[in-house]
């Protein structure tokens, strides 16, 4: 499935159960309120283009979510989305009582597709993502899937295509530093899609429309 196809089919479900900061109705506690306006103090590269969307009903008491699209030359080569849930008892399978949910999906070249280290290299990139942002964090877990699309009768001229998806989640150790799991997340979208790390000394600024910029 084409990545713009697969984000709307997601964000229509979501839409149709939306709902609120509290979940099931409850009022937001004081620290899920905070850790959300630290979610939201996130930045990101000028090609990633961030917005808040519908979190999922029960899966945790409260929940918050955000979605990302990375565009290179008016392309598309990457899009995920990002759930935070929070449950105030606590969940023994988190280790604690926020987890992070990522998704990922990139366009790869149908080539790497065969390569037996390329699920290894993606599982890599998530860690190394949040090592590098001081993201600290317990208990990650996930998949790494490559989807190779090949065309028939018909459509036997066009090309195939190929994709990488990224399914992880993790505890973060301190909910109050959530905007650097976010700026992880971020980096790995932008990592799978192909784009050069950001060169040191280049501080990153928000900009309009929710787009995130950066600038020496």
């Amino acid at each position: 499935m084409h990545i713009e196809s697969a984000r709307s089919a997601y964000i229509e479900g979501m839409v149709a159960r939306q709902e609120s900061l509290g979940g099931s109705g409850s009022a937001a506690p004081p620290e899920f309120t905070t850790a959300v306006a630290r979610l939201r103090a996130a930045r990101f590269r000028p090609e990633v283009f961030c917005e808040e969307m519908p979190a999922p009903q029960r899966i945790a008491p409260h929940a918050t979510a955000l979605s990302a699209d990375v565009t290179v030359d008016d392309e598309e080569v990457a899009t995920g989305r990002l759930v935070v849930l929070h449950d105030p008892a606590g969940n023994d399978a988190w280790e604690g009582t926020f987890r992070c949910v990522a998704y990922c999906r990139a366009e790869i070249d149908a080539a790497l597709a065969t390569d037996p280290m390329l699920t290894d290299v993606g599982w890599t990139w998530l860690i190394e993502s949040l090592e590098a942002h001081g993201a600290e964090h317990v208990a990650a877990s996930g998949t790494v899937t490559r989807v190779a699309t090949d065309s028939y009768g018909a459509m036997a001229d066009e090309p195939g295509t190929a994709q990488l998806e990224i399914r992880a989640s993790w505890t973060p150790v301190d909910p109050g530093d959530l905007a650097a799991h976010a700026e992880a997340w971020g980096e790995l979208l932008c990592t799978a899609g192909g784009l050069e790390p950001v060169p040191e000394g280049v501080a990153v600024i928000p900009s309009r429309r929710g787009q995130r910029g950066f600038t020496p």
